[in-house]
């Protein structure tokens, strides 16, 4: 079995390429770093190592790396033979990748090759893949659509996996945490004689995006931005902060509170997944920088974001969102002159009204709403630490 993943980076190394060489896929990593590439060439195989007490190292091989801007018809090939396609490269990127998997459906095509393909986009984003497929589509000709439409399948997934910013001496060495999930929609599969082993397969998988957004992404923001306020630089040593462990076990109660009420998630059993994920957070061998969580402020204050979208349900429902408001206060205050965000956001509290900015950076309509958090935005920034 063979996987074409796009993306290199610590990610596709540490989580996705681990788990598609254990199901004894031998996978061509696509990146434009050549010296990840060249190092995967030269080596066909990397180390990841699980940080906890143990820290057991885990050999990953059977892996090949193909630099997508130098050896553009290579990643055409190895697509038209693949049986899996996987992305893990971020957002913004996905665009770029496009037109050279269009070129793979159209050599599988032109070859007669009638096995079913599922392109997975495991990006921390909600409904990925469909939004890869909306791209590819722009690339693919007359003559393939209906080829396309038959085999080509979509599904959208949910991924999860903390990996640290880390600087290793080797290139391909990446540190991650135990804890993994990644689950797919089963639904939208074409590919169905492959099942994955640590993957999951769900009929909806609306929900289980929400609770990893709302719990996992809103979380760790939540540790990110309240633990940049009151100065600190890694999670861990913030969560230790008797200040900002109660604002992310507030915050998980507050969201806790949507899923259990919105998909009927069992109390009990939410409860025990909050717990878990305190616990990964607090994880003394996962150093993780608070920029590199922090990062994007402007983004991560979106209308259909981490804080802003559980915000709007909880007010729908006359539930409590206190804690997110002050989350979204914290972002207000994040004052990183190394993000481009960070800057531009500063920039426009200092020239223009809070609720103003809140207005246009957030896309909140309701008055009543954009109020409220201004005026915590303005009672956080007063009692900012000096």
């Amino acid at each position: 079995m063979k996987a074409v993943h796009f993306g290199a980076g610590n990610i596709g190394r540490g989580f996705i390429g681990e788990v598609l060489c254990k199901n004894g896929f031998a996978v061509d990593f696509v990146d434009v770093n050549d010296v990840l590439i060249s190092a995967l060439q030269k080596r066909g195989a990397y180390e990841i190592e699980l940080a906890g007490e143990r820290c057991e190292r885990v050999s990953v091989r059977g892996v090949n790396g193909i630099n997508s801007k130098n050896n553009p018809d290579a990643v055409v090939c190895a697509i038209a033979g693949a049986n899996l396609v996987t992305t893990a490269i971020g957002p913004k990127i996905l665009p770029f990748i496009a037109e050279l998997i269009a070129k793979g459906i159209a050599a599988r095509h032109t070859a007669g090759c009638t096995e079913a393909l599922d392109i997975i986009a495991c990006e921390n984003m909600i409904g990925g893949s469909v939004f890869l497929r909306g791209e590819v589509l722009k690339y693919i000709s007359k003559a393939d659509e209906s080829f396309f439409d038959a085999y080509i399948g979509f599904p959208n997934a949910a991924v999860d996996r903390i990996v640290p910013v880390q600087k290793n001496d080797d290139p391909l060495f990446v540190q991650v945490e135990p804890f993994r999930e990644w689950v797919v929609d089963d639904s939208m599969r074409k590919a169905k004689h492959i099942t994955l082993r640590d993957v999951e397969y769900a009929g909806d998988l609306q929900p289980f995006i929400e609770r990893k957004l709302f719990s996992v992404n809103t979380g760790h923001a939540a540790c990110a931005y309240s633990g940049y306020y009151y100065g600190y630089k890694f999670i861990a040593e913030a969560l230790a902060d008797k200040r900002v462990l109660p604002q992310l076990q507030n915050t998980l109660a507050e969201t806790g509170s949507l899923l259990t009420a919105k998909w009927n998630f069992n109390n009990s059993e939410h409860q025990k997944y909050i717990q878990k994920i305190i616990s990964r957070f607090t994880n003394p061998a996962i150093n993780d920088d608070i920029a590199r969580v922090a990062r994007t402020p402007i983004r991560k204050l979106g209308f259909d974001e981490r804080f802003v979208r559980p915000i709007r349900e909880l007010k729908e429902r006359g539930l409590p969102y206190k804690t997110l408001l002050t989350n979204c206060a914290f972002v207000l205050c994040y004052d990183a002159p190394s993000d481009e965000e960070s800057v531009r956001l500063q920039d426009m509290l200092r020239k223009e009204d809070a609720a103003d900015v809140i207005k246009t950076v957030a896309g909140i309509t309701d008055p009543a709403l954009t109020a409220e958090l201004a005026d915590v935005y303005r009672a956080v920034k007063a009692q900012r630490p000096k």
